[in-house]
């Protein structure tokens, strides 16, 4: 069953334009937590020399990126696969980037922190680990419309949230990466990059 994301669409491609700076010319990327599966269709089709690895741990996530792939026909884009960014070990062994658009703000921290430990695992030397989303930075006004989207979130489930850039930046720097760039996006929201030592 196909799901949509409003969101999606109107961020897809100002993200990839993005992408193209940071991205390997070629490899596998694994996308976590691709939700309904238009982004990896998106970018499977913007990126043909790149290998798409889908994933995600809700079972009618996986089923709606199944059913937008089907569709596409895309030969870069792979079956999703189940993966839980928390969980010690995850069902790939390797891959040249790591993208994870709008997760960390609505999972717990130990999402976030599983992420950046598989992604230290999974990762070669100078390979990306990218994230988009809202976050919030010290020094930035937060605008107040994700002053009140952090609110909800955190009225639906209080380990949800938007997380500070210097708690991100620190939980790299544990699992030796660096952040190497920070684009400002659309809808206040930012593309954050880190590579590995």
């Amino acid at each position: 069953m196909k799901r949509h994301a409003p969101a999606t669409a109107r961020n897809s491609q100002p993200l990839a334009e993005v992408l193209a700076r940071e991205l390997p010319a070629s490899g596998l990327v694994l996308e976590v937590a691709s939700g309904t599966g238009e982004h990896a269709v998106f970018m499977a089709r913007r990126f043909p020399a790149l290998d798409w690895q889908p994933s995600d741990c809700a079972t009618d996530a996986l089923h709606s990126v199944e059913a937008w792939a089907q569709d596409a026909g895309l030969a870069n884009l792979r079956p999703a696969i189940a993966l839980d960014a928390a969980a010690g070990e995850w069902p790939i062994e390797a891959a040249d980037a790591v993208l994870c658009v709008n997760m960390v703000h609505i999972s717990p921290w130990e999402a976030t922190v599983g992420l950046f430990a598989g992604a230290g695992r999974l990762l070669p030397a100078g390979a990306p680990l990218i994230f988009y989303g809202p976050f919030i930075e010290d020094g930035v006004e937060t605008a107040p419309s994700n002053r009140a989207f952090d609110q909800s979130l955190k009225a639906r489930d209080p380990r949800w949230g938007l997380r500070r850039v210097a708690d991100i930046d620190a939980l790299a720097i544990s699992q030796n990466l660096q952040r190497t760039a920070r684009h400002e996006m659309p809808a206040n929201n930012l593309v954050l990059v880190y590579r590995k030592h």
